[in-house]
């Protein structure tokens, strides 16, 4: 935060309580010199006014809370800039990385801050980590009949995975649907724990337009991907992209059906099926011919760990099983 606005917020604070002081101060001054209970001297219609002041026990709860803001202002950060004397925050702010994380955490320890999310994070690790190692020691094929660790597996799964793969974890353009039983890297709950563990960055299908010749021989290519499962395509255009399919044989096999078939895991999809990653129209098989596609998972055993990351493998291995 700037100065000037630093320097904006603490005034507008501390002049609005100093303002509230004042004007209690003012509201219990008996400006009237009338002793309490007396007439002040005005009536109207039958109704006279008389020195009422506010109660005793109101205006001391008042000058309490205007106190204790104080207080709260001094010890605590809210005065633009000011840290406040306990050193207390509610996270560290400004990471751009978990290293970063990772490293303000401890430094915050060694400085004696007092960091809410910090603290937070640290009471719940020390009441949960003894269940996730308890998931931990069985098998991923258990965990995935356990209605408990399942439960558990889908609340981790929402809060970290869905962004991406849907909460019904069943994918969008560009993210796989996981509950199917179609994989670019294994479905069985090792590789898919490794998925989850390591992150998947795929060799990266490069752009085949000036391979190809240019955009005829993309439209040619698209159409025998088309051709080999079993969509209606001009047959003189698959005919063609046949030939060239040749250049495309080192990823998805010499048949189409992707790396996975060859016992190869680079991520090469099976183009034989009906399941497409980033759109099975003719404009969209084109657009990944023509420019290319390099999908990337992150790796989430830094930010999960181990164990956490054992739970939520076990949830999405039982999503292809059902």
């Amino acid at each position: 935060m700037s100065s000037f606005w630093s320097i904006w917020i603490t005034v507008l604070s501390l002049g609005t309580l100093v303002g509230c002081y004042l004007l209690l101060r003012m509201c219990l001054t008996n400006f009237a010199g009338v002793e309490e209970g007396e007439s002040m001297g005005h009536s109207f219609d039958g109704i006279e006014e008389l020195n009422n002041p506010l109660p005793g026990w109101w205006s001391k709860f008042f000058l309490v809370t205007i106190a204790w803001a104080f207080g709260y202002l001094l010890l605590y950060p809210g005065l633009g800039n000011w840290e406040g004397l306990l050193g207390w925050k509610s996270s560290n702010q400004g990471i751009l990385s978990l290293a970063e994380s990772k490293a303000m955490v401890t430094a915050s320890k060694e400085a004696g801050l007092l960091v809410q999310y910090d603290r937070e994070i640290a009471a719940a690790n020390a009441r949960y980590n003894p269940i996730f190692e308890a998931y931990a020691a069985r098998s991923i094929e258990d965990l995935a009949t356990d209605k408990a660790a399942l439960k558990v597996g889908q609340r981790l799964f929402l809060h970290n995975c869905s962004q991406c793969h849907g909460s019904d974890a069943r994918g969008a353009t560009g993210f796989p649907d996981l509950s199917d039983k179609d994989w670019l890297y294994g479905g069985t709950p090792e590789a898919i724990k490794e998925s989850i563990m390591h992150g998947r960055r795929a060799a990266g299908m490069m752009p085949w337009k000036a391979a190809l010749g240019g955009e005829q021989g993309v439209k040619e290519v698209a159409a025998y991907v088309l051709s080999l499962s079993n969509r209606k395509v001009d047959t003189e255009l698959a005919k063609a992209g046949q030939t060239k399919f040749a250049l495309c044989m080192a990823c998805h096999g010499t048949d189409g059906t992707g790396s996975l078939a060859m016992g190869i895991a680079i991520g090469a999809p099976n183009l034989t099926d009906n399941t497409w990653l980033y759109g099975n129209s003719p404009r969209s098989v084109e657009e990944s011919i023509r420019n290319g596609r390099a999908g990337v998972m992150p790796a989430w055993k830094e930010l999960l760990g181990k164990e956490k990351v054992h739970v939520i493998s076990a949830y999405v291995y039982s999503l292809s099983q059902k």
